[in-house]
């Protein structure tokens, strides 16, 4: 069974102790393959360091809508374009998007939004939407630049919405990323959602080190071998079997980042 944990930050600080023991976590569980975010554009080094540390590692590049500070009109996305373009492990932009929770910046959040759609488009990568309570706003701005620009593939990463609110973007033509707030008992919504997203649509994530999936949660430190737990828990919600979920994300990881067709670790032979 082989896993893909599409959404992670192990560049961070709490793993540079063990790195390598979280490494050989993931390849224990059946992680065959990570996407490694980016929340700024001066995390790339780090992130491409460890990209070539470990090969079943790809990478984004991309600036978080909470770190808007670091946006400079006219420079950012031409920064985020150049990096991208600089390395083949880059599988998409992002994690870019819009967070409206604590938000007094909501123009800047879509002018660098919208920039980086285009730095998407130019370079035909898919983007990585982080998206917290700004549904609304989310789904008229992309069904805009669609209209007038042409679609972009993408996927909405660690998703919390309603399924009136998924539905929305899985019109747009978006994936579904579901993370470790599917298992919490209070997440009903999300786990709607993951009951509804179609079988070609749906992907898993960590988003490590936050949100430690049951039964991790008592962990401070979530990690990509942790994915499994997510796996599990939505093949349950779905009435499939772990088998099944593990072919249908995976496929579907595949084919949004242009994946190897064949994902094994190092110096194994795929089973």
């Amino acid at each position: 069974m082989r896993l893909v944990d599409t959404h992670v930050h192990i560049n961070f600080d709490s793993f540079d102790a063990d790195r390598d023991e979280v490494a050989r976590a993931w390849r224990q569980a059946g992680v065959a393959h990570l996407v490694h975010s980016c929340v700024d554009p001066s995390e790339f080094g780090k992130i491409q360091a460890i990209a070539h540390r470990y090969p079943e590692v790809s990478m984004a590049v991309g600036l978080h809508p909470l770190d808007m500070d670091k946006w400079v009109e006219g420079e950012t996305a031409d920064q985020i374009a150049t990096l991208a373009a600089s390395e083949p492990k880059v599988v998409a932009i992002g994690e870019m998007g819009l967070d409206f929770f604590k938000a007094n910046n909501k123009e800047t959040q879509q002018s660098a939004f919208i920039a980086q759609l285009k730095v998407a488009q130019a370079l035909d990568l898919p983007v990585i939407i982080h998206c917290r309570e700004a549904a609304t706003e989310m789904a008229a701005l992309l069904k805009d630049f669609f209209q007038v620009h042409g679609p972009v593939a993408g996927v909405m990463h660690c998703w919390t919405g309603s399924p009136q609110e998924t539905q929305q973007f899985l019109d747009l033509g978006f994936f579904i990323s579901f993370s470790g707030i599917v298992t919490f008992k209070s997440a009903t919504q999300v786990s709607a959602s993951a009951q509804m997203v179609p079988s070609d649509r749906i992907l898993i994530e960590t988003d490590c080190p936050f949100l430690s999936p049951v039964p991790q949660r008592k962990e401070k430190r979530n990690q990509p071998a942790f994915v499994r737990h997510v796996a599990e828990h939505v093949a349950v919600l779905r009435g499939i079997p772990l088998s099944e979920l593990a072919i249908q994300t995976t496929q579907n990881a595949q084919r949004l980042f242009r994946l190897p067709d064949e994902l094994s670790y190092p110096d194994e032979q795929p089973k």
